[in-house]
Formats: C-alpha cells, sequence, structure tokens
C-alpha cells in the first residue's frame, strides 16, 4: 500500500468515526447520570414508611422520584449483587458469588453499564464504594471507566480535618481506639511482626462496632468522599458530554460509625428490637448463619464453635441490640446527609433538571431477627433493598411492583435513550415510571449459596456439600428451594438434589415464623411457585 491509500485509508475510517459517533448536540441532548450507591442499607427511609429514621435528602429525592417498594436484590452480599447490578447479569451468569473472585477473571469480556455508557457517547467515573474491591481489578474495573477511578475507601488527606487526619484502619476516630491501637502496635513491634503482619494485628484488636464522637462530618470517608464528589461535579458542569458519575457511600455497614449530632437525633430507649429472634417453625436449618460478620468485632461475642451447625444466630443481650440498632440509624442519617451534600450541588450547579439520579443500597441488612445479625440469607430482611429512580420528565411515583437489581442496567439504558444490551438479564422499569405499564415481571429472584449440614450431605449422599438457594419472591409469597451438589442455574435441575424448600406467606406472617411448604392449606400455591421456579431455572440453562 503506497502512501496516497494509506492517507485514504484513514481519511475513509475517519469519516466513518465521525458519522458513527454521537455528535456534540446529541451528547448534549442525552441525560447525566448520578449514581448513588449505599451500603448495607435496608429500606428503613422515610420515603419507604419508617417515622423514626431521619433521612430528610433521600425523602427529598423521593418526592421527585420512582420509589420501588418490592425490589429485590441478587444476592445478599457486596461482590456478587454489586456485580450484578452493573452488570445486569445474574450471579449464576458473572460467576461472582463470594468475596475473592475477580468479575473478569471469569469473564473478560462482561460487559458493564458504565463500559456500555461510553460507547454511547457518555464520560464515566467514580468514587467511594460502587463495586467490591475483592471481586474487580485494582483500578475498579478500569474498563468501566473513561476517567481513571478516584479513591476507594481512603481519599487524599486534604479532604480531612487537619486536626485529625485519616480514621484509623479506616474506620475510626476516637482517641480510646488510636490509644489501644498505638498500645498493640508496640505489642506487635515487640514480637517482631513486619509491617503487613502489624496492621493486620492492630486492624483485628482495635476494631468495636460502633463508635459515638463529636467530630466533623469528614472526619469519616464518607464524608471527605462527599466533598470529593462535589469537587468533582463542579467539573462535569462544564463538560461537553453527559456523564455517568457513581458515588458509593460505606455507611451504614459495620462499624456503626457516625459523628455525635447524627447519634444524638435517636433516643437508645425508641430503639426497635426485632418482634420475631427465633428460627421459623418448619424451617430449614441451611437457610440460616451464626452472624460472623458482626462477631469480627472485638465488642461482640466471639465464635461458637460447633460441629452439627444446630446453633444458628447470635443471641445478644437487649441493651446491646439497642445500642447496635441506634448505631445503624445513626450511620443513616450521617450518610443522608452527605448524599443531601451531593444532591445540594448538582442543583446549585442547574444539573439535576437534566439528569437521571439512581439511589440504591446494596442488600438488606438483620438487625436480630431470626436471630440473625448482618446478610448472608434469602430472608426478606437481608434480600429486600432500597432503589429510587428520579429521571427527567417523569412524575414522582411508588411502584409496588417487583424489581429487581439486573433491571437497573436496562432502565437506566432506556431513560438516557441508548441502546439496551441484549446480553442483560433484567427488564426496563421505564413503564413502572411513566405508568405505561402495572408490572414488568411476575417475581424477583434472589439466591445465596451456603455449606449444608453434615447429617443433611449424608442423608442425600452428596459428593459434595454446597448448596445454593435460590428464591422466589413474588407480591405475596416466598419460595425457597435449596439444592446440593454445587448446583447453578446453568445446569439441568434434579429433585435429588433438593436439601430443602421453605414458603413464606408475607400477608398472614410477615415476621416469617412459619414455613408452610408442608401445610395443605399451601399445597396448591407450592406447586404453582414451583412450576415457576422450574421454569425460571429451565430458561438459564445454558
Amino acid at each position: 500500500m503506497n502512501k496516497r491509500d494509506i492517507v485514504f485509508h484513514y481519511l475513509i475510517f475517519a469519516i466513518a468515526m465521525v458519522i458513527s459517533a454521537p455528535s456534540v448536540a446529541q451528547q448534549k441532548a442525552k441525560p447525566n447520570i448520578l449514581f448513588i450507591a449505599v451500603d448495607d442499607l435496608k429500606p428503613i427511609l422515610g420515603c419507604y414508611g419508617n417515622t423514626l429514621v431521619k433521612t430528610p435528602n433521600i425523602d427529598r429525592l423521593a418526592k421527585m422520584a420512582t420509589v420501588f417498594n418490592s425490589n429485590y436484590c441478587q444476592q445478599a452480599v457486596c461482590g456478587p449483587t454489586r456485580a450484578s447490578i452493573m452488570t445486569g447479569k445474574r450471579p449464576d451468569n458473572t460467576g461472582v458469588w463470594d468475596l475473592k473472585t475477580g468479575m473478569r477473571d471469569v469473564h473478560p469480556d462482561i460487559l458493564s453499564l458504565p463500559q456500555h455508557l461510553i460507547s454511547q457517547g457518555y464520560s464515566t467515573q467514580g468514587i467511594g464504594k460502587v463495586y467490591d474491591t475483592r471481586c474487580v481489578d485494582k483500578q475498579m474495573d478500569a474498563p468501566s471507566w473513561s476517567v481513571p477511578y478516584y479513591n476507594y475507601f481512603k481519599t487524599e488527606e486534604r479532604y480531612y480535618p487537619q486536626a485529625l487526619g485519616a480514621p484509623l484502619n479506616g474506620q475510626y476516630q476516637s482517641p480510646k481506639s488510636k490509644e489501644l491501637a498505638a498500645k498493640f502496635k508496640k505489642e506487635a513491634q515487640d514480637k517482631g511482626l513486619n509491617e503487613k503482619e502489624i496492621e493486620d494485628y492492630v486492624s483485628k484488636s482495635v476494631k468495636p462496632a460502633v463508635e459515638c464522637v463529636d467530630v466533623p462530618d469528614n472526619a469519616y470517608n464518607d464524608g471527605a468522599n462527599a466533598l470529593r464528589a462535589i469537587e468533582i461535579l463542579e467539573k462535569l458542569k462544564s463538560e461537553t458530554q453527559p456523564f455517568f458519575f457513581a458515588v458509593g457511600f460505606s455507611k451504614p455497614h459495620l462499624p456503626f460509625v457516625a459523628p455525635k449530632k447524627n447519634w444524638d437525633l435517636y433516643q437508645r430507649e425508641d430503639m426497635p428490637v426485632a418482634a420475631f429472634q427465633e428460627q421459623p417453625k418448619n424451617s430449614v436449618d441451611v437457610a440460616f448463619h451464626n452472624s460472623g460478620e458482626l462477631r469480627a468485632y472485638t465488642d461482640i461475642p466471639p465464635l461458637l464453635s460447633f460441629t452439627d451447625q444446630k446453633e444458628f444466630g447470635l443471641t445478644l443481650p437487649i441493651d446491646k441490640q439497642k445500642e447496635l440498632i441506634h448505631g445503624y440509624y445513626a450511620a443513616i442519617s450521617f450518610m443522608d446527609a452527605q448524599v443531601g451534600k451531593v444532591l445540594d450541588k448538582l442543583d446549585a450547579l442547574g444539573l439535576t433538571k437534566n439528569t437521571i439520579i439512581v439511589l440504591w443500597g446494596d442488600h438488606g441488612w438483620h438487625l436480630g431477627d431470626h436471630n440473625l445479625w448482618c446478610k448472608h440469607t434469602n430472608f426478606e430482611q437481608a434480600t429486600r433493598t432500597p432503589l429510587l429512580i428520579s429521571a427527567p420528565g417523569i412524575k414522582a411515583t411508588i411502584s409496588n411492583a417487583p424489581s429487581e437489581f439486573v433491571d437497573v442496567f436496562p432502565t437506566i439504558c432506556d431513560l438516557a435513550g441508548v441502546k439496551i444490551p441484549d446480553v442483560v438479564d433484567g427488564k426496563s422499569l421505564k413503564p413502572l415510571m411513566d405508568k405505561t405499564a402495572q408490572s414488568v415481571k411476575e417475581f424477583s429472584i434472589s439466591q445465596y449459596p451456603r455449606s449444608s449440614t453434615k447429617s443433611e450431605t449424608e442423608r442425600q449422599g452428596y459428593a459434595s456439600s454446597k448448596v445454593m438457594g435460590y428464591s422466589l419472591r413474588d407480591k405475596r409469597y416466598r419460595y425457597t428451594i435449596w439444592l446440593g451438589n454445587d448446583f447453578r442455574s446453568t445446569q439441568a435441575f434434579d429433585d435429588k438434589l433438593v436439601v430443602g424448600i421453605e414458603l413464606y406467606d408475607y400477608n398472614k406472617d410477615p415476621n416469617e415464623t412459619v414455613n408452610v411448604i408442608n401445610d395443605a392449606a399451601y399445597q396448591s400455591v407450592a406447586k404453582d411457585l414451583k412450576a415457576k421456579m422450574l421454569d425460571y431455572l429451565k430458561s438459564q440453562v445454558k
């Protein structure tokens, strides 16, 4: 090829790119997207009917958004559920069921929402916890961001108060914790531990579940990241491209640390302990856990050793329960204040009117119900999640129709007027928002992996004790089926793999006190829901 041919070839290529690329005018016409992720936030918000919690900023967003009352996560733990919402794919299709599997190690070519938006003319950037660090690369999934990702948990020193600096272990600001850290650091040094071992020793030794100190918001990471997010929005204002800006807040995730002013919003005696703190009658043991995440904190009873998994949950004195619930509420209000700062800046910059705003909590959280704490189950308190979506030109409403996190990707595309990729597993929720449809699906599906008890393994004769529970939630019922032998929905179903089945009727039993799967009055319901579950599983087989 001669020089003239080469020039001609690149000229044709350049013309083709110009023709196919969105014009500046087209780009400006597209709405911006503010994508707010919140860690461990269950739907105890004012806009979800909770009259005790103080969440004025999220409630303000709700007044111009669709509040999805019946939204469910794909798996009640950070890494898998975040991989699902970011790709529109279910855990069995992302290959992420834990907190150690890299999403792109399993599927290098998987398409994320921000990655797709880049191809549609968007700039994309993020700050805070959006993906879980353990399930992506060190750049927080490099293909997702047109601008390199900002800091994850810790932001730059200049965003923290000069007198305090960054929080200890990324979490604590109390003088007591800092004094203890100095003590344990010296202990570790005297033992001859290396730098990494010293860091681990201190972080495990100084780990209270709660902290209440009189400090400014930016003493903690969420407050510092809110300041950084405001600066980023100011820069985005002048860009010619529409933006996708993801802002992740880590509270109310453990530990429950928040400035004293947020604790002072509540009285300890008003904290609502769970009404039902037992396993349901006729329950399936594999559905439960021992609240190990909370037990890792130094002011919580340590994990008990047991061999047959007959003991579940974590029994705490009422005073301790109220302290933890108080901390959870305080952390929610602290997070809400940071959300408010970001929304205020969006307003001040004149960007709100042309911005899609999405706020979501990655899964629910047990606060003592079923004697459980944290997430990690297929029960209602772990799988039901807040989801609010505001879009230009669409009036505020409340949707009680089933929705799930895999629906967020196609919904944002639909609202933004960009192509919805064929590879996503979810459906657009826009028809629920503009009221052109009453529902887009009959039910939501959550799942959770577990190891079955030794007795169940021996009884069923499994080659493996690993179990996956699939949970179908429609408007009234939850039907959960636990399948052994490393079953995944991409395989053919076999009745011989069933470890246990649960059925709960939320009209009559909102606290899940009785598993009615063998109740004669529910046999037709059980048969119908099993058929729907099997149809779902069959549809997933590759």
